[in-house]
C-alpha cells in the first residue's frame, strides 16, 4: 500500500519542487562498508554473502522512510514497504534482472530468493521483472574496488527509485571492506537521509 504525502504540510515541499525540475535530479555518494563480521557469519552459515548484504541493505532502506518515497506525476507517495530489483550476474559474463520481495523474516527472504536467482542465472536475456515503482534498484560489481560510480539513465523516463551498487570485497590483514554507491532523487531526500541509511546498514552488518 501507499499513502500520498500532503505537499502543503511537508517540510520538503520547496526542496521537492526545486529538484523535480532538474534534468538529472539524482545525486550519488560512495561509502565503504566494513563487512568483516558479516562475511564471517555468512560463510559460517554456508549461505550467500550477496544475499546477506542485499538483505541488510534492503532492510535498512525500509527502515529509512525517504527510501520508500516515490514520485507519481505531480505527487509524492510513501510506500509501506519496498522490495529489491537486483541485477544477477551470469557465468557467461552477462546479467539479468530479478525481483525479490522484502520479508522481515531474514531466513524466509533467503529461501524465497534462492530459486529466483537460479532461474535468472540459467536464463538468457534481461528477463525484466514486472516490479512497479516500490523497488530499490540494486547491482553488484564484485570485480571493481570503485571509489565512484554513475548510472545509465533515460532522462525522459520518470524515475525516482533509489539505486544501490556494491563493489569488490577487499581489505588488509583479514578485514573485509566493500564500496557501496548510493544514488537517490534529491527531491525526496538529502545527504542526511543517505547517512541514516548508511549508519543502519553498517549496524546490521555489525550485528553478525
Amino acid at each position: 500500500m501507499r499513502t500520498r504525502i500532503n505537499l502543503d504540510n511537508w517540510n520538503r515541499k520547496d526542496h521537492f519542487l526545486f529538484f523535480k525540475q532538474f534534468e538529472e535530479p539524482f545525486f550519488g555518494v560512495t561509502l565503504e562498508a566494513d563487512c568483516t563480521r558479516a562475511y564471517a557469519r555468512a560463510k559460517q552459515q554456508g549461505g550467500s554473502f550477496f544475499l546477506f548484504y542485499l538483505y541488510a541493505a534492503l532492510k535498512a532502506a525500509n527502515e529509512t522512510e525517504p527510501f520508500r518515497y516515490r514520485i507519481h506525476g505531480e505527487d509524492v507517495y510513501s510506500y509501506d514497504v519496498v522490495h529489491a530489483s537486483p541485477t544477477i550476474n551470469r557465468p557467461d559474463g552477462t546479467f539479468g534482472f530479478a525481483y525479490l520481495d522484502y520479508n522481515p523474516d531474514e531466513m524466509l527472504f533467503y529461501r524465497q530468493a534462492q530459486p529466483v536467482l537460479e532461474t535468472v542465472r540459467q536464463s538468457k536475456g534481461l528477463v525484466p521483472a514486472v516490479s512497479g515503482e516500490n523497488v530499490i534498484h540494486f547491482s553488484a560489481l564484485p570485480w571493481l574496488n570503485f571509489t565512484a560510480l554513475s548510472h545509465a539513465r533515460c532522462f525522459h523516463f520518470p524515475d525516482s527509485c533509489p539505486k544501490i551498487s556494491f563493489g569488490k570485497l577487499a581489505g588488509p590483514q583479514g578485514e573485509k571492506r566493500m564500496p557501496v554507491s548510493v544514488h537517490v532523487h534529491h527531491g525526496l531526500m538529502d545527504g542526511y537521509h543517505v547517512g541514516q541509511f548508511a549508519d543502519r546498514f553498517q549496524q546490521l552488518l555489525d550485528e553478525a
